[in-house]
C-alpha cells in the first residue's frame, strides 16, 4: 500500500530521509510537490494535491527536523 496525499507525516519522514540536507522552511511548493511525486512509495493521483496538502506536508517535515 503506497503513500497518499493525506499521509502527511509519513511523506514528511520519507522526504527527510531522501533530502537530509534540505531545510523544509525554504522549499517552494512546486519543488515539494515534485519531490513527493518522485518518492518510491508514493501512489496517489498527482492532481489531488493542493496548497493546503503541500502546506501540511511542509509543516510536518519542519516538525520532523526539530
Amino acid at each position: 500500500m503506497g503513500l497518499k496525499w493525506v499521509d502527511t507525516l509519513d511523506i514528511a519522514i520519507e522526504l527527510d530521509e531522501k533530502f537530509p540536507d534540505v531545510d523544509p522552511m525554504h522549499v517552494n511548493f512546486v519543488d515539494l510537490r515534485n519531490w513527493v511525486l518522485e518518492l518510491d512509495d508514493f501512489d496517489d493521483d498527482p492532481e489531488h494535491s493542493g496548497e493546503r496538502i503541500l502546506e501540511a506536508i511542509q509543516m510536518a517535515w519542519i516538525e520532523e527536523k526539530d
